[in-house]
């Protein structure tokens, strides 16, 4: 009998503030939506470190005719046979170096003309306008400054370059991106807040005769209290589920199908479905626990009981 009176209470305050609780669920949702899509948007940053991080090189780009003109660090002229040959033999004998390669004039021509054949520039460029160079993966690429601080500077050498640092600027775009997206969920948050407050503080106004006569009649605080929490918990819980469908929907849209990022991007590895599945548990909770917290603290000032 008392837990039909309560549902029926929270579905009469629910009726009452229709419109109210319909804002709370949209704030709710969109907040818990942009919460969600910065954790995976910070899982998508990881993985791809991860993945591109394993795979890129550091170049050691050597010194050929031109540089030696235009160069400081290659003012002695242009690497020689014997200088080539030591700085392969020194990153053969490193114990981080997994493998070397060495990348001839004509071989970095051919890649230049492949991915710039359209730009002006390239019909101007000569193979002997082309740096050779020493291509080194690492065991650990966090040991870039190692081979950095054992190469730039030699004779021949013209500059020691992380590969890393060329994904470093879309991973700090990416990482500002996701620090916008909680800003804006932390504004949405306390917009929600301030709705349940409100909401709760109306329904509790409207209903003050009826709580009057419960307090009257012996009935505890938690139960006079319990219905007005349950509706702001229940419109919370609306609001992240209706989060977990923005979210399913927004991986289907942009990676998979839609704008189908995975098939633009091929080279990009996008986090999987077990990982957005793997964050609508902790979006259900918080959108169930964070009205109900709220509607409790709000009870306190607004509800005497």
């Amino acid at each position: 009998m008392r837990a039909q009176f309560v549902l029926s209470e929270i579905g009469v305050g629910l009726r009452r503030n229709l419109t109210m609780t319909f804002a709370v669920i949209v704030s709710v949702a969109l907040s818990l939506a942009l919460f969600g899509g910065a954790l995976l948007m910070r899982e998508q940053v990881s993985t791809m470190k991860d993945y591109w991080y394993d795979k890129v090189n550091v170049s050691i780009f050597l010194c050929n005719k031109t540089d030696a003109a235009t160069a400081p660090k290659c003012a002695k002229g242009a690497v020689t046979g014997q200088q080539k040959e030591q700085i392969e033999a020194d990153l053969q004998e490193m114990d981080i170096v997994e493998s070397v390669h060495h990348e001839s004039a004509d071989e970095a021509f051919k890649h230049y003309k492949e991915q710039y054949s359209d730009t002006a520039i390239a019909s101007v460029i000569t193979p002997d306008q082309m740096q050779e160079s020493f291509r080194v993966k690492l065991e650990d690429p966090e040991k870039y400054k190692v081979v950095a601080t054992a190469f730039a500077g030699r004779d021949g050498v013209e500059s020691v370059q992380d590969q890393r640092n060329i994904l470093q600027n879309l991973f700090d775009l990416m990482n500002g991106m996701n620090i916008a997206a909680l800003g804006v969920m932390g504004l949405m948050l306390v917009i929600a807040l301030m709705l349940i407050v409100n909401t709760v503080r109306v329904s509790a106004f409207s209903r003050r005769r009826e709580t009057g006569i419960m307090r009257l009649v012996g009935a505890s605080s938690f139960y006079i209290q319990m219905p007005f929490i349950m509706e702001a918990a229940f419109a919370g819980l609306l609001g992240g589920a209706v989060a977990c469908v923005l979210l399913l929907v927004g991986r289907y849209f942009l990676i998979d199908h839609g704008i189908a990022l995975a098939e633009k991007m091929q080279l990009v590895n996008f986090i999987g479905w077990d990982a957005v599945f793997a964050k609508l548990p902790l979006v259900l909770a918080i959108g169930l626990l964070m009205p109900a917290v709220a509607a409790f603290v709000a009870l306190r000032k607004y509800l005497k009981v």
